[in-house]
């Protein structure tokens, strides 16, 4: 699984036109999920995401979560995190399959609701998403699990 995560003064999502999601002060994801990724994966990185300090304190220095800032979230699925590039055209075959992966998205969004509020863009859809990225500040955050 991978969060792109972005620090942001606003963000949002729309899908033909409509807005589906949007925030202002918090954190932006892009959430892919690889072919053997599973709710355990989803566990670790919610509370990873919900307690990442990269909001400044009162001294300036990265030391607040998103929590702590009491800042939502835009969660966006973005199966291309998933793609590899051996020529000049991504391949996506190591992503989760698009049911499996809708599955887990929802039960990852559902696991951020249980820190703080969520927005979200629309599995499947074409979205166009705009942000104020604040910093920049931008992390990636992956994890695999070895059963």
């Amino acid at each position: 699984m991978k969060l792109v995560v972005q620090r942001v003064t606003h963000a949002s999502v729309k899908v033909d036109g409509d807005v589906t999601g949007k925030i202002d002060e918090g954190l932006m994801a892009l959430v892919g999920f690889g072919e053997n990724d599973t709710q355990k994966e989803a566990d670790y990185l919610a509370r990873k995401l919900a307690k990442l300090r990269v909001f400044a304190d009162d001294e300036g220095k990265m030391n607040k979560s998103v929590l702590d800032i009491e800042g939502k979230l835009l969660l966006v699925p973005q199966f291309t995190l998933y793609g590899k590039v051996k020529k000049y055209r991504p391949s996506f075959h190591r992503a989760l399959a698009p049911d499996k992966a809708t599955e887990l998205f929802d039960y990852f969004v559902e696991k951020c609701r249980e820190y703080v509020e969520v927005q979200t863009g629309v599995f499947g859809a074409y979205m166009k998403v705009e942000l104020l990225n604040d910093g920049p500040v931008t992390i990636i955050l992956e994890k695999e699990f070895d059963d």
